[in-house]
């Protein structure tokens, strides 16, 4: 070997270790950084001797893709549950003390306590006021149904606009991974801001991908839309102001397609837009339609010769059979109650009294409530309970379905939050930087250098006793 070919061998060396020495320091630089992906300098024969050839980026696109799945599938899950927790809380939280089924058990019980007393005109006020007390909670567990989907309706606006403004972002991340690719050139750190971006998007809406020539990625939602090719295909909504139970939301479309909602406590939804859908147009829906038909079980029960007796409501009158949206928003003791509390044992709201002496031992009207409230009557069987219960029971179930599906939806979520970061460690474990690794690395670039220093420092020592003897 001469002594020009030594210098070139060590100067192609030192050329090496100067670009493994800088990835490894980017990996380094970037262990904690969950969206990039370990690079390493690939050595290869050349004319000239061995020489870094390529950067690789350690990629997995099987584990990708599955943790792209897992994060749409948490987040919806996560939100599902999110809304089902706010829905109890609203409610009185852990024991349910605000609950309509626990205001109508303590307003049966004072019906029985005034019962066995008549003629107590305080126990009458107690219990008109425990009537007072179910009526408002009826009024409360309605409004904070519909703010619950008002505020989905709101975040859903907010979702779409960030979910435009990531698809811009990809574009462009897009673009450039296409450009460098063809060129030749690196588009690794571009590729990681792909990535980043698809995870963001996911997040929102559930994804699959697809990849083309030049690494051109095309993003399909779970049902088949497109959602990006080339260029991002339009999200759109229009949010409502304000909401009621009658109020319908908007959809949110996709490319002209609209997004389906996710269904069931394990829900289906993958990503927040589609459980934020479920939860505004099926969760909220079906609860409220619960408490309508607790609210019309009252007026109804409690009505007088076809006239709405101690409960009324807006607009007033016997409500048809069937849910009436709304009617648990709206539900009110009457007035004349309140004025003369022992109108519950007499009546009188239809005009006739049916205690016209005022008999202070009169109880036919208060028993006749007590047993109606133990008797079965039709609900509507949309609500999602037993369409033939006493009222009693029908409150106590409706709970219990809110329950029930919490607990499921808390489950579920623990299990996909779960399998999501697995899922993650995996992936990490086949893309993520590991400091020990790269130290190791660095002690045997350093061993290289020193190797190289070595044979330059030889050579020098070659020159310079060739240089002598020629003296």
């Amino acid at each position: 070997m001469s002594l020009s070919s030594a210098i070139s061998i060590a100067q192609q060396a030192f050329s090496n270790t100067a670009q493994q020495t800088a990835t490894v320091s980017k990996n380094i630089a970037n262990a904690g950084n969950a969206d990039y992906s370990r690079r390493l300098a690939l050595l290869g024969s050349t004319a000239n001797g061995a020489q870094v050839v390529s950067i690789y980026r350690a990629q997995n696109e099987a584990l990708l893709k599955q943790s792209i799945a897992g994060m749409g599938e948490a987040s919806g899950q996560a939100r599902l549950r999110e809304g089902l927790e706010l829905m109890k809380s609203a409610l009185g939280g852990n024991s349910y003390e605000t609950a309509p089924s626990k205001l109508l058990a303590d307003f049966r019980n004072s019906l029985q306590t005034f019962a066995a007393t008549p003629g107590n005109k305080t126990i009458a006020a107690a219990a008109v006021s425990d009537a007072g007390d179910l009526a408002d909670s009826l009024n409360k567990a309605s409004r904070s149904v519909q703010d619950m989907r008002e505020n989905a309706d709101k975040e859903m606006a907010l979702e779409v606009d960030k979910l435009n403004g990531l698809l811009a972002e990809f574009e462009k991340a897009n673009n450039a991974v296409k450009a460098a690719t063809a060129q030749g050139s690196d588009p690794n750190d571009a590729l990681d801001q792909r990535d980043k971006i698809l995870k963001q998007v996911s997040e929102i809406i559930g994804i699959s991908t697809t990849t083309r020539a030049n690494n051109d990625t095309v993003i399909f939602t779970t049902d088949g839309t497109v959602l990006f090719e080339t260029l991002p295909r339009a999200v759109t909504f229009a949010p409502q102001n304000t909401y009621d139970a009658a109020t319908v939301g908007n959809k949110i479309y996709v490319d002209g397609v609209p997004i389906a909602a996710g269904s069931g406590a394990d829900t289906t939804a993958k990503g927040k837009l589609a459980a934020l859908v479920q939860l505004r147009d099926d969760v909220g829906p079906k609860f409220q339609s619960q408490l309508d038909e607790i609210a019309r079980g009252l007026v109804t029960m409690f009505q007088e010769g076809g006239q709405t007796g101690l409960f009324t409501w807006v607009p007033g009158g016997i409500p048809p059979v069937g849910i009436v949206k709304g009617l648990a928003s709206t539900i009110t003791v009457d007035a004349r109650a309140k004025a003369d509390p022992l109108m519950l044992r007499d009546g009188g709201f239809d005009g006739t009294s049916n205690n016209p002496t005022g008999s202070a031992g009169y109880t036919t009207l208060l028993d006749g409530f007590i047993n109606k409230m133990s008797e079965n009557m039709a609900f509507d069987p949309a609500s999602g309970l037993d369409s033939s219960s006493n009222i009693l029971n029908f409150a106590t179930s409706s709970v219990g379905w809110l329950e029930q599906f919490r607990k499921t939806a808390s489950t579920a979520d623990d299990n996909k939050s779960a399998l999501l970061t697995r899922t993650a460690e995996a992936l990490s474990k086949q893309t993520g930087v590991s400091i020990d690794e790269e130290l190791s690395l660095l002690l045997d670039l350093e061993q290289s250098y020193k190797a190289s220093a070595k044979l330059v420092s030889t050579v020098d020592a070659m020159m310079a006793a060739l240089m002598e003897a020629v003296r």
